[in-house]
């Protein structure tokens, strides 16, 4: 069935603080014309220069998915575009004022929020999709990385991760139709094992971070002090570790919430596609830089 493109009815913004810089940052959804796609623009710079959000323009994937256009750099664009993707908007203006994306609660549910907020408005032209018409695969065997598009009339996703830890192991996470996104995936947050987050706070790369928009694993059993540490690090009193291996700063969604995660960033780091896909994903292990590099080989595969 042939749908149009959409983008949203009104302007909506939000305020928050990047996850990694720390900084204080707005963002203004404006809506865009029909074959726009989605554009960030840097209103904190001169001559408000703009970054679309394309896989072409894929930076660094670190520690997330970190855009640059010119030397623009937009940083942890995976939870928005994944809203988008999630709630099919195909054009938009994102008017920044900073060089990250809020990470707000850790997930996309905020983002979905704000559109629905602003409302979905239906433009005259029609949706473009990508398909192939072979098997496009990353993979890396060594470390079981394994990202798969299979041809096909619907979009689906499976995902696969695996962790090898007692407190957080084998997980599956699936999504039928994009319209199961709002409901079971969207609000599914970030999570961290507590040695990285250690490892984050020394070197002060998680600067905005807080204990309400991620979830901690705790594989190893901490010193006393190193919850200390954390209590101070993050102004939170009584910091304790749950029965499920979990730090208390929030409590798991749903069992498989991390799988649901990754499933979440996966459709993000897609969406820099610039258009949705019609085809079976199955992933195994992904991550950003996995990816993003699955997300280039699609896209030479359409380039050819």
């Amino acid at each position: 069935m042939k749908r149009n493109q959409t983008t949203i009815a009104s302007e909506v913004s939000i305020s928050g603080k990047g996850l990694h810089t720390g900084c204080a940052v707005s963002i203004k959804l404006q809506p865009a014309p029909a074959n726009h796609g989605i554009i960030f623009q840097r209103i904190d710079l001169p001559d408000n220069p703009t970054v679309k959000a394309h896989i072409l323009n894929v930076a660094d994937t670190s520690r997330s998915t970190n855009l640059k256009e010119n030397d623009v750099p937009v940083k942890t664009v995976e939870h928005l575009l994944a809203a988008l993707a999630g709630m099919s908007i195909d054009n938009l203006l994102v008017l920044i004022d900073a060089e990250e994306v809020p990470i707000l609660d850790g997930s996309a549910a905020p983002f979905i929020t704000m559109i629905k907020e602003a409302g979905i408005k239906e433009l005259p032209e029609l949706r473009e999709y990508i398909s192939v018409d072979e098997v496009v695969k990353f993979e890396k065997p060594d470390i079981g990385i394994e990202l798969i598009l299979v041809p096909a009339e619907k979009f689906t996703m499976s995902v696969m991760v695996d962790y090898g830890t007692s407190v957080l192991s084998s997980q599956f996470a699936s999504m039928k139709k994009i319209e199961e996104f709002e409901e079971n995936i969207a609000s599914c947050r970030t999570f961290v094992f507590l040695h990285e987050l250690q490892y984050l706070i020394k070197h002060n790369l998680v600067k905005g971070g807080e204990l309400d928009n991620a979830i901690v694993f705790v594989d190893k059993k901490p010193n006393p002090e190193v919850l200390e540490e954390l209590g101070a690090f993050f102004n939170k009193k009584e910091i304790q570790i749950n029965e499920n291996g979990t730090l208390n700063n929030v409590k798991l969604q749903c069992y498989n919430e991390p799988a649901c995660h990754k499933l979440l960033d996966l459709l993000g780091d897609l969406y820099l596609l610039g258009k949705p896909i019609k085809g079976e994903i199955i992933a195994k292990k992904p991550g950003h830089f996995a990816n993003t590099e699955f997300v280039k080989l699609i896209y030479e595969c359409l380039e050819k």
